[in-house]
């Protein structure tokens, strides 16, 4: 198990090599709605098997996870209702676009999360897909879902740091 910060990177590492591990990190979809409508508990990186013809559009950054979550299957986790396209140079072999797709974490991790999501009435959101030194990889948050009265008291908080920081902005330009 790696330590990590609050950015996700190993807290061992200097500042600098910290920056270059963001920048060598290439983001393709995000699912900024997860944090709006459900508590981000803990996040997981996961890798991502994807077909030859599913690799391109994702490094033209052409997928979707605004509505798919992942699950636990057999012992496997999967993640349902992503939307990568087609590949259209790639003829009559394609893929279809929203085909179930495997994650690969470690079988602890996966054994970890197989109890919380039965137990406590958790879920496993995808945050993000992005390539990490040349591999597809995608992020999944253990979450549990935000009432209405949640979601708008988060739209207030976040709106009181907002305006926080502009009151500050523009005090240091007095």
């Amino acid at each position: 198990m790696r330590r990590c910060d609050e950015d996700g990177y190993d807290s061992r590492l200097p500042k600098s090599a910290k920056k270059a591990a963001k920048a060598a990190e290439k983001t393709v979809s995000q699912n900024r709605a997860a944090s709006y409508n459900y508590h981000l508990l803990e996040t997981y990186e996961a890798g991502l098997v994807l077909l030859g013809t599913e690799v391109k559009p994702l490094r033209d950054g052409r997928a979707s996870i605004r509505e798919a979550y992942a699950t636990i299957r057999n012992g496997e986790l999967w993640l349902l209702n992503s939307h990568i396209p087609e590949y259209q140079p790639s003829g009559p072999s394609n893929h279809p676009p929203l085909r179930p797709r495997k994650l690969l974490m470690k079988r602890r991790e996966i054994d970890k999360l197989t109890g919380k999501t039965n137990e406590k009435g958790l879920t496993l959101v995808p945050l993000r897909i992005y390539f990490k030194d040349g591999r597809a990889k995608c992020e999944v948050a253990l979450a549990r879902g935000r009432k209405f009265h949640d979601r708008r008291q988060a739209e207030r908080e976040k709106e009181a740091r907002h305006e926080a920081r502009e009151a500050v902005r523009r005090s240091k330009r007095r």
